[in-house]
């Protein structure tokens, strides 16, 4: 059974067990650097913010002798526990007045989303570009945004700039910074304790963990880091979700860093994660993150 197929007989699974409650179809939607994924979206009567499950895994899962009736069975689970209790008032999206405290910034990579930069306003960030969406709720699971395209720029009558400014104010307070060291996170992640020793590396996000790589934009973020390390130090991209931060004495060299993130890149990052193939060094004298 082809992906295609497999997305048609989950489907028609899905919509066997939920019967005429909830709407299921299958949906393609194109996500960051241009990656194209397939999956099926659930709607509830009255409520308009639909949540989509993507299947790939679960292919995974059907092609090692998961039944599809199981497969059904996890995905309504999953369901209602993604789920939105209510509706998004879409007639504010008009009026920027009531959702100027909900504008956050995202960073992309700029080459990867020539053609979604097209139809949104943004600002250049050295190879990167800064973009900009509503952030309508926010859950365990992640966030649900809307993205700000040129036509409601020119609806609320801003520029990029104003975006910017806006979200450069609601952006850490919504999602405020993380910078815990590598060994920490790699405890929260695993649930194992690791052992006590010196840190070299550290890892930048935000609480949640969702596009949190611009956590490098927030006020005096590099600048702090840079206070709290003694020393200039590299930021190395390994997702849109998290960066890690290697001070320089500890770094093995511009050079070997830049494989490093090809390489986890290439075989630990799903492709619409990736932010950049290399790393970038801060100078505490100059101020200035360079690529």
């Amino acid at each position: 059974m082809t992906y295609y197929q497999f997305v048609q007989a989950v489907e028609t699974k899905v919509k066997e067990v939920v019967r005429d409650k909830i709407e299921v179809c299958a949906h393609t939607a194109e996500k960051n650097n241009g990656v194209t994924r397939k999956g099926i979206m659930l709607t509830e009567r009255g409520i308009n913010i639909s949540p989509t499950i993507y299947l790939e895994e679960y292919y995974r899962q059907f092609q090692n002798g998961n039944s599809l009736d199981h497969i059904a069975a996890d995905i309504l689970r999953l369901y209602h526990e993604v789920r939105f209790r209510k509706s998004w008032d879409a007639e504010k999206m008009t009026d920027y007045e009531k959702v100027e405290d909900r504008i956050i910034y995202r960073l992309v990579n700029r080459g990867a989303n020539e053609k979604f930069l097209e139809n949104v306003p943004h600002i250049p960030y050295l190879d990167l570009a800064i973009v900009f969406c509503v952030l309508l709720e926010i859950t365990r699971h992640g966030t649900a945004t809307m993205a700000v395209n040129r036509e409601h720029a020119r609806m609320w009558g801003v520029s990029g700039e104003d975006l910017y400014k806006k979200a450069s104010e609601n952006t850490c307070r919504l999602l405020p910074d993380d910078f815990s060291t590598m060994s920490k996170v790699i405890e929260e992640l695993s649930d194992m304790p690791q052992e006590d020793g010196e840190e070299y590396m550290y890892v930048l996000s935000n609480r949640i963990r969702s596009y949190g790589a611009a956590a490098i934009l927030y006020e005096s973020q590099l600048d702090g880091i840079g206070a709290y390390l003694e020393e200039n130090y590299y930021v190395l991209p390994c997702s849109v979700h998290e960066v890690i931060i290697v001070p320089e004495s500890a770094a093995p060299g511009r050079e070997a860093l830049d494989f490093l993130v090809r390489e986890v890149n290439a075989t630990q990052v799903d492709e619409e994660e990736r932010l950049s193939n290399h790393a970038y060094y801060y100078d505490r004298q100059t101020r200035r993150l360079t690529a």
